[in-house]
């Protein structure tokens, strides 16, 4: 897997709000999961143009990261800036 436990705890631990490892289901650590996820999925699409199965899993990603954003944006301003400016999305 492309993904290891390690590689995770690493994510949650550097973008989570408590700065925990144990920290997963805040939404900046999924945001940051599925960032992660969404750019190794690009890079495995530029080399696999015709791997639709991969590219809807993509977009669903995309859907569930555009999600969480919005809940932020409208619950948390300032945490979804925080998020917008550590993970370089633009809004």
């Amino acid at each position: 897997m492309y993904l290891s436990s390690e590689k995770k705890q690493e994510l949650f631990k550097d973008h989570s709000l408590s700065k925990s490892e144990s920290d997963t289901g805040s939404a900046e650590s999924q945001i940051a999961l599925y960032t992660y996820r969404i750019a190794h999925l690009t890079e495995h699409l530029k080399q696999n143009k015709k791997d639709h199965g991969s590219r809807r899993g993509l977009l669903k990603l995309v859907g569930k990261r555009k999600r969480l954003l919005e809940y932020l944006h409208d619950r948390h301003i300032e945490r979804y800036r925080a998020v917008l400016a550590d993970l370089n999305l633009r809004k």
